[in-house]
């Protein structure tokens, strides 16, 4: 069997990841941490066999999932906790509507997210815009200097 034939197997646990509600690798990408592009390439794994991310869902329709060792919560400051449970919960409760909504996938990701792609395409887009724009003024301060320059030989 090929390997596009076998679905979108675990690399934790090796099972298959049936529904995008339990996929790792949409989750992070609801969240923003992994693009479009990225998605066919990166490994799948199910939420609940990434204890790291997984145990800041704080949801009752979800069993609590416990992380050991140096990234447990616990062990990690509770502002940056809180804001991760927010975070995540937040991106969970949206992975568990996808199948419901007719979305295209582009439109997947939390507001916040797709608002700071806007946003970041719209700066890298302005800053093309001046490097041309610098580009041009240097060239044409270039030509006018160059063109003065005959004009003062020829007055000569």
């Amino acid at each position: 069997m090929s390997q596009c034939e076998t679905g979108y197997l675990c690399d934790v646990c090796g099972k298959d990841v049936e529904e995008i509600t339990d996929s790792d690798l949409y989750l992070r990408y609801v969240l923003g941490e992994v693009s479009a592009e990225n998605l066919n390439i990166t490994r799948e794994r199910h939420i609940r066999c990434n204890p790291t991310v997984a145990q800041f869902i704080v949801d009752p329709d979800f069993e609590p999932v416990r992380c050991q060792g140096s990234f447990c919560k616990e062990q990690l400051d509770t502002e940056y906790v809180a804001q991760e449970e927010a975070r995540v919960t937040r991106g969970w409760r949206r992975l568990q509507e996808l199948p419901a909504l007719d979305l295209a996938i582009t439109e997947y990701p939390l507001p916040e997210v797709l608002e700071a792609r806007e946003k970041s395409s719209m700066e890298r887009s302005l800053s093309s815009e001046v490097r041309n724009e610098t580009e041009y003024a240097r060239r044409m301060r270039g030509y006018l200097e160059g063109t003065a320059e005959r004009h003062r030989m020829n007055d000569d």
